[in-house]
C-alpha cells in the first residue's frame, strides 16, 4: 500500500507540475517568429523575444475564461495535493480519499473548459502556425488529472 501511495503522490505533482507548466509558459499557439499564450504575445524580432499584448480581436470573456480556469485548475491540484497528505494522518479508512478526488475532480473539469474554450474560440481561421506545447500540455494534464480523479475514487471503495 506504501508503494500504491508513493505511486499516487508522484502522479499528483507531476500533474501540478504540467499544469503550472501549461497555465505559466508561452506556448499555446506558435508560428515562426511568434508564441502566444493566455496572458500575452511574443514576437522575435531580431535576436530578442519581445512581449505585447494580446491582439484586441480576442474576445475578452473567453479570454478570461480560459485564464481563470486555468488558474482555478492549478489551485485545486495543488489542494488537492495538500488534503491528500492531510487525510493520510487523520482521517478515518473509509473517508480518505474522497475530498482529494473531488479536487482533482475539479481540477479536471477546469483544464479541460479552459483548453476547450481555447480550442474552439481562438486561432480558428488563422492558416499559419500550431498549437503549441503548452496546449498539448493543458490535454495531457487533463488527462492525468482525470486519471488521478479516478484511482482516488477507487482507493476510497477499497479502504471502506
Amino acid at each position: 500500500m506504501l508503494v500504491l501511495l508513493a505511486g499516487i503522490f508522484v502522479l499528483h505533482i507531476t500533474t501540478v507540475i504540467l499544469l503550472l507548466a501549461a497555465t505559466i509558459e508561452n506556448a499555446w499557439w506558435v508560428t515562426n517568429g511568434m508564441s502566444t499564450d493566455i496572458w500575452a504575445r511574443w514576437i522575435w524580432t531580431g535576436s530578442n523575444w519581445n512581449y505585447t499584448d494580446l491582439p484586441g480581436t480576442y474576445p475578452a470573456e473567453y479570454l478570461q475564461a480560459v485564464q481563470a480556469s486555468s488558474v482555478l485548475a492549478c489551485v485545486f491540484s495543488g489542494i488537492g495535493l495538500f488534503v491528500f497528505v492531510a487525510q493520510l494522518f487523520t482521517l478515518p479508512k473509509g473517508k480518505r480519499f474522497t475530498f482529494s478526488g473531488i479536487f482533482q475532480l475539479l481540477a479536471c473539469l477546469c483544464i479541460m473548459i479552459a483548453a476547450s474554450i481555447y480550442t474552439d474560440i481562438f486561432h480558428k481561421n488563422e492558416s499559419q502556425g500550431q498549437h503549441g506545447p503548452s496546449f498539448i500540455l493543458a490535454w495531457i494534464s487533463f488527462a492525468l488529472t482525470f486519471i488521478s480523479c479516478v484511482i482516488y475514487f477507487i482507493l476510497r471503495k477499497k479502504t471502506t
